[in-house]
């Protein structure tokens, strides 16, 4: 397989994308060729600071950086030569089977639209994969598109299950619409007729999931539009760091705690492997005719790796050809069920 990786979008620059990119290559045979996309000079220099030989690697120059600043749709217009819109580009003719970047997400999002949507598809979604309680969840959609209408939920629901089943392993993924309460009166307009949509589908569907079904194994893949679930990934990623920050302060509080600190020191260090970020390496973006994975933009080492990681699951799963094939048989379905237009 061969994977695109745009490596001057993160915070930490091109070194640590490389860096990520070795340790990636040292652990997946099966990748056939890397092609790293970006400035030359840089991609030189790290090379050499990390003895990145590896005859796999294919540098693909790209003279300029699409910041976090840039505005998305402005951005790949005046930045044609941008690392990213040239990493996308790999995929977009048949050079590449996967993109990766840690750059702006609405410019990757807007960017990738080149690629066209997989036949059926109405709208991408960005799928975030979230540690419970015993197992990971999938939520989508995580940023792709704002609003949503019920019909682009009913797909989301489709592509967030065949997801689940493929990479996570979940023979019938339980599939939920993100909600204010369990009752079918409670959500908006949209939800409520999303939720008659998805009854007729051929899912584990479970109806409206809440807030509290999300980190206690309720529910397998979380449906809802991307206002709700940006707004969900961001908090969860705060809280995260808070409880993290809380009880190393509480543990270093006095004598006694560091003591108990030590003892249960296998305990944190587990806990923190578990809800390490870096572990889940990136978000994917479904529905397109390509593999596209963003990672976050303070990836470092591992997370790129993880997020190259990522991009090679969904390569082998074949995941496209499993999302074109349900969706179409969805949209059979979708046809014939009647929902009352939004106010």
């Amino acid at each position: 397989m061969r994977i695109a990786v745009d490596v001057m979008g993160g915070d930490h620059g091109c070194a640590v994308a490389l860096a990520g990119v070795k340790l990636a290559l040292a652990a997946d045979s099966a990748i056939t060729e890397m092609l790293l996309v970006g400035r030359e000079a840089d991609i030189a220099a790290a090379r050499k600071i990390h003895s990145l030989t590896d005859s796999r690697v294919t540098v693909v120059p790209a003279s300029e950086v699409l910041t976090m600043d840039d505005k998305p749709l402005e951005g790949i217009r005046k930045k044609k030569d941008s690392s990213l819109v040239r990493a996308i580009e790999q995929v977009r003719h048949g050079k590449a089977d996967a993109v990766i970047s840690t750059g702006n997400t609405g410019a990757l999002v807007a960017g990738s639209m080149k690629l066209g949507r997989l036949e059926g598809v109405e709208r991408p979604a960005i799928a975030c994969r979230f540690p419970s309680l015993n197992q990971d969840f999938i939520m989508l959609d995580c940023g792709a598109n704002a609003l949503a209408e019920p019909s682009h939920l009913a797909q989301f629901a489709v592509m967030g299950s065949v997801y689940a089943r493929e990479v996570l392993g979940l023979a019938r993924p339980r599939v939920g619409i993100l909600s204010n309460g369990s009752e079918e009166s409670k959500g908006t307009p949209v939800t409520q007729a999303a939720l008659r949509l998805c009854a007729q589908l051929e899912l584990n569907f479970t109806g409206y999931c809440e807030g509290f079904d999300l980190f206690n194994d309720g529910v397998d893949v979380v449906v809802c539009d991307g206002f709700i679930g940006n707004i969900v990934l961001k908090s969860v990623e705060s809280m995260s760091k808070t409880i993290g920050r809380l009880l190393k302060n509480e543990v270093k509080a006095n004598p006694l705690r560091m003591l108990g600190g030590a003892l249960a020191g296998g305990a944190f260090r587990a806990l923190k492997q578990r809800l390490d970020p870096e572990v889940y390496g990136g978000a994917a973006l479904l529905g397109l005719n390509g593999i596209v994975i963003k990672a976050h933009g303070s990836s470092r080492e591992r997370a790129i790796a993880s997020a190259i990681r990522v991009a090679a699951e969904e390569v082998r799963h074949d995941l496209n050809r499993h999302f074109a094939q349900e969706i179409a048989a969805a949209n059979l379905k979708l046809a014939a069920v009647p929902v009352p237009a939004q106010p």
